[in-house]
């Protein structure tokens, strides 16, 4: 067990990647750096990381296509560095999984504060005591014990972010739910203006848990 939460930063910047890595190591961290994207996989499937840092912009494979490689196997948490111009590619990393984003130029105080939030959202939750055991709708079973989620009897991969949404709209079935609700109690007060976030996670969540995720 590592005694340091250990942190993939993807960046072919040197002069980012030394501040990034300087900083996170300041914080108590453990760093490793992937100057491109063939690199970040090699080093995700050496290492196994607690969470990546992921710069969209990469050499040899772009930081989208590292995410798609990802997300294909491994639920690492993934925190994306856009550029203020880059609102498209933003949106498009997190319909392929990405956990949040941070808009370059960022100071360490924020880059902190987001990581914290990542962890704490994948850290497992303390057992809260729901209404059942197990909830049921029609093709739709979670088995709250056993953060299972089933469709038609078929289990449903999902991330511990999608996991918590889905719980958190199961347990107010048939009650209209504010976007601050839903980003308060699944992400954090601090997200409480990030609609990006909370429309790319429920449409990643349609896809899983729908049969026609377009109606």
């Amino acid at each position: 067990m590592r005694e340091n939460p250990l942190i993939l930063i993807v960046e072919d910047e040197p002069r980012v990647s030394r501040y990034l890595r300087s900083s996170l190591q300041m914080s108590g961290y453990d760093a490793l750096v992937a100057p491109d994207g063939v690199k970040a996989l090699e080093l995700v499937q050496e290492n196994r990381p607690d969470l990546v840092l992921l710069d969209l912009r990469l050499p040899r494979m772009s930081g989208l296509e590292v995410l798609e490689n990802i997300r294909r196997s491994n639920d690492v948490p993934v925190i994306v560095l856009t550029a203020n111009d880059a609102e498209e590619d933003k949106v498009k990393a997190l319909m392929l999984g990405a956990d949040d984003y941070i808009t370059k130029p960022f100071g360490a105080r924020e880059l902190q504060a987001r990581i914290v939030a990542v962890l704490r959202r994948y850290r497992p939750a303390e057992p809260a005591a729901p209404r059942a055991t197990v909830y049921e709708n029609k093709d739709l079973r979670i088995d709250y014990a056993a953060r299972q989620v089933t469709i038609n009897r078929k289990a449903v991969h999902l991330t511990p972010t999608e996991y918590r949404l889905l719980v958190t709209m199961a347990e107010n079935t048939n009650r209209v739910l504010t976007h601050d609700y839903l980003l308060a109690h699944v992400w954090g007060a601090e997200y409480a203006d990030d609609v990006h976030i909370l429309r790319a996670t429920i449409w990643r969540l349609r896809q899983k848990v729908e049969s026609d995720p377009t109606n």
